[in-house]
């Protein structure tokens, strides 16, 4: 079994890209970026304090993700709800990247990533995979692109959604969120030392599976 790690900053395309060589490779895609995106709903559901550890600690208890799959879509299920299509709000996206710094939050669903590693040929992209959920990975990628360019695209998919966008706000976001993932203390965003970089800024998507795949293939 082969296990691939994409890591990276928001926004850099790390979802589209590893759906799409998922889909190539025929590797089952594990969005680990959603786990924690639905333990953030439920915060928020709860109207938790995204600074009040120890209540986050207490209500860890009382969270279970699970992943399933539909059509070889990712379904993300919060105690027995299916919430993939509620996770994907800036909120949420928010709330997730301040309470993915604490511990309970990551070992509550550190032991599903890995399981999920060793039932398949599997594709797990996220801000840490390659230097703490998977260090084994066959093959390990650090995707980003600059600010400017992730910005705008995150602005262009949210206006395609027929959803208001300001440009300059979503780049004071990004790199807010780049901050917050790259110096916190538990398993910081940041680039394994056997990692391939890939910077997507002037590439488009198929250059960037493309480029992976052909990766791939030197490990296979």
């Amino acid at each position: 079994m082969y296990s691939i790690a994409i890591d990276g900053p928001a926004g850099a395309g790390k979802s589209t890209i590893a759906k799409t060589i998922a889909k190539k490779l025929e590797f089952i895609y594990v969005d680990t970026g959603a786990m924690y995106r639905a333990m953030a709903l439920f915060f928020i559901r709860s109207k938790i304090d995204d600074t009040d550890e120890a209540v986050i600690d207490a209500a860890c208890k009382n969270i279970k993700v699970s992943i399933a799959y539909e059509n070889g879509m990712q379904q993300v299920i919060l105690n027995g709800e299916n919430v993939t299509g509620q996770i994907r709000a800036e909120e949420v996206g928010n709330m997730a990247s301040k309470t993915s710094a604490y511990p309970s939050v990551r070992a509550a669903l550190l032991d599903l990533q890995r399981d999920l590693a060793k039932t398949a040929d599997i594709l797990m992209d996220g801000r840490d995979i390659g230097t703490n959920v998977l260090p084994d990975a066959d093959l390990k990628i650090y995707l980003t692109a600059s600010v400017e360019v992730r910005a705008k695209r995150r602005y262009d998919e949210l206006i395609e959604k027929g959803q208001e966008a300001d440009l300059a706000v979503i780049e004071e976001d990004i790199k807010k969120r780049d901050h917050q993932d790259m110096t916190r203390d538990i398993a910081p965003l940041k680039q394994a030392e056997d990692a391939v970089l890939v910077d997507s800024s002037g590439m488009t998507i198929e250059e960037v599976v493309d480029t992976v795949i052909r990766e791939f293939e030197k490990v296979k």
